[in-house]
């Protein structure tokens, strides 16, 4: 995620001829071209999958797959929209959930019927479907919480797996601060608030608990009362007063690639994502260093993580037929075929979301601990994906900088919160 944690290309389609045939499995034999436009918002998989699609091109003549990355600092939702606009629009984007699927539904072609969506894991279609219908299939599953850097944790003389409540998780956050000259760091928290999507999918973990982490419930709620708040404050108030300042300009690309991956600070708010980043710069760090811990929102020793499908493919059925059946199958043969499923789990690092894979395919302790999240049920979903259109960048998030900032309460906050949603859902 960058949750988030957070598309995409020029379209340049060519279909003069005979349509695709049979692409599942080989060349088309055609001579015709047919060209399918990925509109991908995974900054930290955007070389896989380019090398994905010219594996596909490879084994299926007369398709171009071209894939375009918007993501990583860049407004990937302004993007998309700017396409659509324009009518240069993406043969194949990604959905964020339930309010994508209704805001591009006009250009959503059913896929309840393709092989990945009966090979999907129990849940993980459940933010793609409308009317019973499946719109989206999942690109991953992802967790993210605390991802912690251990070795600091230890050298600082505190055992990570005796965190057990969000007293022990205060008390450790305290001892790294009183140790952080003696470690050569900057600060205890790496909390990059400059990016919406990290503030957003932040919330989640204090959100989900009041809609029993139905996604279909936050989708519908015409009122939020944060619940929860006063636990958001508590981590919202310790993270703020530890960490890298001023917190407001702290961006992705330093607090992961800079602070974190260099060990000047020991904790980020991130999700498995930035795995391949880290082994990019340093591969031992995720094998030795890497970890995650949970929140604790719902009372002090319940701890959590929030995962599940943040992102969905959907594709654009408004374009040729040709260039559709392309969309669908490329996206089929990336999760099926056998030399893509171990790009797809080795090198993206990614959680399959589907039936076809093994649990014995995850390469790092890190997705293997997610995986046990996941299957133990101490999850809550991207319920910030089903909050409403807009809600995150242009309304929550500017009022939770400006609490960061000292320039308003977190009475204030909260109130300007349930007001901005409940006049986006009326």
């Amino acid at each position: 995620m960058k949750r988030g944690r957070m598309l995409f290309s020029t379209v340049v389609l060519a279909a003069a001829g005979l349509m695709l045939g049979a692409c599942g499995s080989g060349g088309s034999g055609s001579n015709a071209d047919t060209t399918v436009d990925v509109f991908n918002i995974k900054v930290e998989t955007k070389d896989q999958l380019e090398d994905l699609a010219k594996k596909y091109e490879e084994s299926h003549e007369g398709v171009k797959i071209n894939v375009t990355t918007v993501g990583g600092g860049q407004d990937a939702n302004a993007a998309l929209q700017s396409k659509f606009s324009s009518g240069d629009e993406p043969s194949v984007f990604l959905l964020g959930g339930l309010a994508d699927v209704d805001k591009w539904g006009d250009s959503l072609a059913d896929l309840t019927d393709t092989e990945l969506a009966s090979k999907a894991l129990e849940g993980t279609l459940d933010g793609a479907i409308s009317d019973g219908k499946v719109y989206g299939l999942p690109m991953n599953i992802e967790g993210y919480g605390f991802l912690i850097n251990k070795e600091l944790f230890e050298k600082a003389g505190v055992d990570v797996d005796s965190i057990q409540s969000y007293s022990d998780f205060e008390k450790a956050v305290k001892t790294l601060d009183s140790k952080k000259d003696e470690l050569d760091m900057k600060a205890v928290f790496g909390f990059s608030a400059k990016e919406f999507w990290v503030v957003s999918q932040y919330s989640s973990h204090f959100t989900s608990p009041e809609f029993d982490n139905d996604l279909q419930k936050v989708y519908d709620a015409t009122t939020i009362d944060f619940t929860y708040g006063d636990q958001f404050k508590a981590y919202t108030d310790l993270i703020n007063k530890y960490n890298v300042q001023p917190i407001l300009s702290l961006d992705y690309s330093t607090s992961v690639e800079e602070d974190f991956a260099n060990d000047q600070v020991a904790i980020i708010h991130q999700g498995n994502w930035i795995i391949p980043t880290l082994n990019s710069l340093d591969p031992e760090f995720v094998e030795n260093k890497l970890g995650i811990l949970p929140l604790y929102v719902t009372s002090e020793t319940d701890g959590k993580i929030a995962a599940g499908a943040p992102w969905y493919w959907g594709v654009n059925k408004n374009k040729d037929e040709d260039v559709v059946e392309a969309s669908k199958d490329f996206l089929e043969w990336m999760y099926t075929d056998e030399d893509a499923m171990k790009v797809v789990t080795d090198e993206m690092e990614f959680i399959p979301a589907y039936t076809n894979f093994s649990a014995d395919s995850l390469q790092d302790s890190t997705s293997q601990t997610i995986f046990d999240y996941v299957s133990e049920g101490n999850t809550v979903p991207w319920v910030h994906n089903q909050y409403p259109d807009g809600y995150s960048q242009t309304q929550f998030y500017p009022e939770f900088q400006k609490y960061l900032n000292g320039d308003i309460s977190w009475d204030d906050l909260m109130k300007i919160g349930k007001e901005e949603w409940e006049k986006d859902r009326k």
